[in-house]
């Protein structure tokens, strides 16, 4: 299957970032990277991510703790610690232990693909189990960079385990990441929090992608900002109603998940910030495509031999 996602998504300089274009102002005033002197949204987006899990973790009680976040961040600039942590970390800390939950109940090969914004340091800040391979799709020149310093701060994955960057401009997505080692008929877990959307037909051709990859049982978790519901045709259902039909066409059962009851699990309150996106864990009801080629050869071959055996008892 040729992926379409690539034509989907448009050029750096004409797309927005993942989360809807007026929340990243809102996003730490306080803290911004020395990256680039472009005025390019992704680098505004992925620095914003990074500055709030750099503040989580000054905190005097953090939800979680990014050691590497700081390689992001302008030292000089004035930091103000909020007295609560900002639903975007809550969001990443319930991504976070789900993914870990995951993949250390599978034996064997584990695959855990992250859709970012180039500046996620979850392959090197989580401790992931022996024979993880992790894929990061996320905007290439972000990468690059976050990778460069990463590499300055000493960043490295856990023992025995396998990080490789898939470019998100690749123009065949399924074919760049099968390129690089994923196997669709083996079981995987996919993080979506980051990576750049600006449309609901973008976030379609992922889904669609996902779906073709992902084994079933297969969990897809993340963030989505809320503004792609507001422009589905029609009569604009609640979030709710949308992401359940949304997901189910493409063989998902979705679950939203409520960023306060996230908070309160974990003993803590939600800071009072705008962050207009919706957390959910999707569950993959269909086979992959790989496994429906599988079982379509090896009902061939038994057909074959059945045809045989009857021919020589003729």
């Amino acid at each position: 299957m040729e992926c379409l996602l690539a034509s989907v998504l448009s050029s750096p300089a004409s797309m927005a970032p993942f989360s809807a274009p007026k929340q990243k102002r809102h996003r730490c005033r306080e803290l911004r990277a020395k990256l680039s002197s472009e005025n390019d949204p992704w680098f505004e987006s992925a620095v914003s991510a990074a500055s709030l899990r750099f503040q989580e973790t000054n905190r005097a009680e953090p939800l979680l703790v990014d050691p590497f976040a700081g390689c992001f961040v302008d030292p000089d600039m004035h930091m103000v610690l909020k007295k609560h942590p900002h639903p975007y970390c809550v969001a990443a800390k319930f991504i976070d232990d789900k993914l870990l939950q995951n993949v250390h109940s599978i034996d064997g090969l584990k695959q855990v693909v992250l859709l970012t914004d180039g500046m996620c340091t979850r392959p090197y800040r989580l401790n992931w189990p022996t024979s993880t391979m992790i894929f990061d799709i996320s905007p290439e020149r972000v990468s690059n960079i976050s990778s460069h310093k990463l590499r300055g701060v000493g960043a490295k994955t856990s023992r025995r385990c396998f990080h490789v960057h898939v470019p998100m401009e690749s123009p065949d997505f399924e074919k760049a990441l099968r390129a690089r080692g994923f196997k669709a008929n083996t079981h995987s877990i996919w993080a979506l929090q980051g990576i750049p959307i600006t449309t609901l037909a973008s976030f379609e051709q992922i889904l669609f992608t996902i779906s073709c990859l992902a084994t079933k049982g297969t969990l897809f978790l993340g963030e989505l900002p809320a503004w792609l519901a507001e422009t589905d045709i029609g009569s604009q259902p609640s979030a709710e109603k949308w992401i359940n039909k949304l997901f189910m066409g493409n063989g998902f059962k979705v679950d939203s998940i409520n960023y306060d009851e996230v908070a309160n699990s974990l003993g803590k309150e939600i800071a009072p910030e705008s962050h207009s996106n919706i957390l959910f864990v999707a569950e993959q009801l269909r086979f992959s495509d790989d496994q429906m080629e599988t079982w379509r050869r090896e009902f061939q071959r038994v057909e074959e031999g059945a045809d045989e055996e009857g021919f020589e008892e003729l």
